[in-house]
Order: structure tokens, then C-alpha cells, then sequence
């Protein structure tokens, strides 16, 4: 698999996704124009970090509905596996399947990682709000799992505008 790293900035139009999710549906992020919608990219169904970041985007499903704000959670892990990380923690967001990395490869966030002084590839854990318009508005690479999805819930609320 080529490793493909673009460099996407704030106001660039986001790339599309169209893939398959957990419930059997298509995700397609053109469908989503004219309201904001969380891009969350995670390594791996059932780890540690996943199933903190997963589970605290659940908790705040309400909070993101209230605000007409559409949130999917990206993977390589197949549909079966995100179907049984879904029941197994009771997820409430959507997880979307891709497994062949197109989207994550357009997305910029498949690149070389360290751990534990091992160079290895992998997935950046990196969230993205797209704009109502199709582009994006925010690029927040995860600095710490715990209490991201609220950030990311409290830069939505600043990108809304004041009515």
C-alpha cells in the first residue's frame, strides 16, 4: 500500500467520503452540505484509546444532535468489526469502514508514527469539522484522548454562528 500524505489546511475543500458503515448504510459527506459535520479518524476498534475516544463521542451524541451537527468515526477496521464495537460499548456514532485507506490516504492521517522508539506506519489520530460549505473549518490532531471529543464539541460551538 503507498503511503499518500497530503497537507490539508483550514478553508481547503475536504475531501469526499463515501464508505460503507456499521449499520449497512453509505456515508457520503456531500449528502451532509449545509451542516457541520465531525470527521474522527482512530486507529483501531476495541483499544484502549479508541474505546476511550468512541466512547466519549457517544456521551456527547445529544450534545452535537442539538446543534444539527452529523459526526462519524473513520477506521481501517472493517464494517463486522465496528458492528461488534458498537454493541460491545453501546456506541451511538456512526463508524465507517476503510479498510483500503482511500479515505484516510486523502484525509492526510496514514504516516509514520513512534512508539516506544519503533518507527512504524499508522493512522494520526486526527478529527476534522467540515464546514456547512464542504470545507473545512478545523483540523485537531489528538493531543490527548480523554476529553477531545469535547473540544471538539466546544470548536463547533464557536464555528456556529451567533444568531
Amino acid at each position: 500500500m503507498e503511503n499518500i500524505t497530503l497537507m490539508l489546511a483550514h478553508g481547503d475543500p475536504a475531501p469526499p467520503i463515501l464508505l460503507r458503515c456499521d449499520d449497512g448504510t453509505l456515508f457520503d459527506l456531500e449528502s451532509e452540505r449545509g451542516r457541520f459535520v465531525v470527521v474522527f479518524f482512530y486507529p483501531r476498534d476495541n483499544t484502549p484509546g479508541c474505546t476511550t475516544e468512541n466512547c466519549d463521542f457517544s456521551d456527547l451524541s445529544d450534545a452535537f444532535a442539538a446543534l444539527d451537527v452529523t459526526v462519524i468515526g473513520i477506521s481501517p477496521d472493517s464494517t463486522a468489526s465496528h458492528v461488534k464495537f458498537r454493541e460491545k460499548y453501546g456506541l451511538t456514532s456512526r463508524l465507517a469502514a476503510d479498510p483500503d485507506h482511500d479515505v484516510i490516504n486523502a484525509y492526510g492521517v496514514w504516516g509514520e508514527k513512534k512508539m516506544s522508539g519503533r518507527t512504524y506506519m499508522g493512522l494520526k489520530r486526527t478529527s476534522f469539522i467540515i464546514a456547512p460549505d464542504g470545507t473545512i473549518a478545523e483540523i485537531l490532531p489528538v493531543a490527548r484522548v480523554k476529553g477531545h471529543a469535547a473540544f471538539v464539541l466546544d470548536r463547533v460551538k464557536a464555528l456556529i454562528p451567533k444568531t
